[in-house]
């Protein structure tokens, strides 16, 4: 099998590569000009240059191959073009990775591009699959595990808007990247989707808890009221000030984000981390244990 895959130099595109070489399928990188490509097996897989925005180049880099898999984000309208390639250079089978945040109650400008994207995957000819993955942690390279760990490692209180309660279910990096993988590969999984999550949820309380623990570090927790400090964000917001945390991160913190994964499990074997193994890999991968 030849697989084309987006989003190949990226935090969780880079995991699924070497598993698909694992598995001794042919790997082909559609990557931009600009793409730090380092990252990637040197020597194992196949670059072609294009962007997604592009139909012509990826009409081009779908030529000969047998599926594509997108980790390439599907909130920027990319879509459309990605399953219309995808059908005129006759490529039927696709694995799509879109997220959990598609189930928030909040009005987030990306939910519509999103559901948008799924809906167009869902109503095509296209034998797909889509992965949606909750919160993706596992490296010095994610965008937000890594920004807890550092500030709970450097910083003796830690500011939480809200009471910490609210539910969290963060998925390993390479629990997600066997994920897409392996339902590639199933028969099971076609014209289905799937929500991926960590092994059980539990509160953001407990996140703190379990890698101040594996720090050995003790961490004073100082409660703020969410409301204002919502409120607040949201004005320097309106202002076009430049904030390092956005509203929408606290109001998402401040929602559960629990999910059953019992379909994944029964059709391809999904079996994730707890996020105490999690972390501890991502720790040692760090360098701080």
């Amino acid at each position: 099998m030849k697989v084309l895959v987006t989003g190949s130099t990226g935090f969780t595109g880079s995991y699924v590569v070497p598993k698909l070489l694992e598995k001794s399928t042919e790997v082909r990188c559609l990557v931009r000009s600009t793409s730090d490509t380092s990252i990637l097996p040197q020597g194992q897989v196949e670059l072609v240059y294009g962007d997604l925005s592009d139909l012509h180049s990826l009409k081009l880099a779908l030529q000969g191959v047998d599926a594509i898999i997108n980790v390439a984000s599907i909130g920027f309208g990319h879509a459309p073009g990605i399953v219309q390639a995808a059908l005129e250079a006759g490529v039927q089978r696709g694995v799509f990775v879109s997220t959990t945040a598609i189930f928030t109650s909040l009005k987030a400008s990306s939910k519509k591009v999103r559901l948008a994207a799924e809906e167009v995957i869902q109503k095509s000819d296209l034998q797909y699959t889509i992965i949606r993955p909750t919160m993706i942690y596992g490296s010095s390279r994610d965008r937000n595990m890594c920004r807890l760990i550092n500030y709970i490692r450097r910083f003796p209180c830690l500011p939480i808007v809200g009471n910490g309660k609210n539910l969290q279910q963060p998925v390993y990096v390479d629990n997600v990247a066997q994920a897409i993988v392996d339902s590639l590969l199933t028969e099971s999984t076609l014209r289905k989707s799937y929500n991926i999550s960590g092994a059980a949820s539990l509160t953001f309380n407990q996140v703190i808890d379990t890698i101040s623990n594996l720090l050995n570090k003790r961490i004073y927790k100082v409660y703020l009221p969410s409301s204002p400090v919502i409120g607040m964000l949201q004005f320097f917001e309106r202002m076009s000030v430049s904030i390092p945390v956005k509203s929408e991160q606290i109001q998402r913190l401040n929602e559960d984000k629990a999910f059953d994964y019992t379909d994944a499990q029964r059709d391809f074997g999904y079996a994730p981390y707890s996020f105490k193994e999690g972390v501890t890999l991502q720790l040692r991968q760090m360098g701080l244990l």
